[in-house]
């Protein structure tokens, strides 16, 4: 992942400070890229332990079409906590819950899982239902039906549904390109990617779409093209990138997946990360 630490030395030499939404500050670069060659292994974050079945939960439940955390939390992922809480706080049910035992509730009471894990129209919805349109199964159809389309992309970014989000699409679109020799290549358009904690996820994320999709489609996943417009590194993660930097990268683990279920019916314990071997957690604050 020598590509993904070259973005990091990037933004540490030439991005400027800047105050930002959260309060927190930042160091921000806009308009980045980076390639990932697929085909020369799966590009999960060997500088740092990545919880892999994490990226695999939150892409199917993506492609379910979900937008509650329920399915999440109750499968250990805690990426998408934060935000759903900083809005239970402001209810008249809060009671001074911890995020701890905002968790909890999701678990084990439905009902308030159905009130206050929701987050609003984001990427599950837009993905499956934007407006009315299926955006994944018109895209598989497509790339299946007319590959050399220039045509295939798919959108997160409804801009009269912005302010219903719990947080507005940070990854807004995709794209996908057949070559003649039958090989599939996803570009990534992220508007906001924070380097540390996010854009590692999104990597991996995106990444095993194109797995997927390729799979799906009968084709060969190739380059993952990850195009960021603000990418930053928030100023109490400046020591965790730093002590990244120094380390040095492993050989990049493979995806192997046990199962002959179509796209939308894979269960996580389908997907198989084999060989992967990576230095210790570095732990950092989400900033919300």
């Amino acid at each position: 992942m020598k590509e993904y630490l070259s973005l990091i030395k990037k933004v540490l030499k030439n991005g400027e400070f800047r105050e930002d939404r959260t309060k927190v500050g930042t160091l921000s670069l806009f308009g980045l890229q980076s390639r990932y060659d697929l085909t020369k292994g799966f590009p999960l974050l060997t500088t740092k332990k990545i919880y892999f079945k994490a990226i695999v939960h939150e892409l199917l439940w993506f492609l379910k079409g979900d937008t509650n955390i329920e399915y999440l939390v109750k499968n250990n992922v805690n990426i998408w906590n934060e935000w759903p809480y900083e809005i239970f706080k402001k209810s008249s049910d809060y009671n001074d819950l911890s995020i701890e035992e905002f968790k909890e509730k999701i678990i084990n009471d439905h009902n308030f899982a159905l009130k206050y894990g929701e987050l609003g129209p984001v990427y599950g919805k837009q993905w499956r239902n934007f407006n009315g349109i299926d955006q994944i199964e018109n895209l598989i159809c497509n790339l299946k039906n007319d590959p050399n389309s220039r045509r295939h992309i798919v959108s997160a970014w409804d801009p009269a549904k912005i302010n219903k989000m719990a947080l507005p699409p940070c990854h807004t679109l995709f794209q996908l390109f057949v070559t003649n020799e039958g090989e599939l290549d996803l570009l990534l358009y992220q508007r906001s990617g924070d380097i540390f904690l996010g854009v590692p996820f999104n990597i991996a994320s995106y990444s095993l779409l194109n797995i997927l999709i390729a799979r799906e489609c009968k084709l060969k996943p190739r380059y993952f093209i990850h195009t960021i417009g603000d990418g930053h590194i928030y100023t109490n993660h400046l020591e965790q990138v730093n002590l990244q930097i120094k380390r040095k990268p492993y050989k990049l683990p493979t995806i192997n997946i046990k199962s002959e279920d179509n796209i939308f019916s894979l269960k996580a314990e389908d997907i198989i990360l084999e060989n992967y071997q990576s230095h210790p957690v570095i732990k950092g604050k989400v900033a919300v």
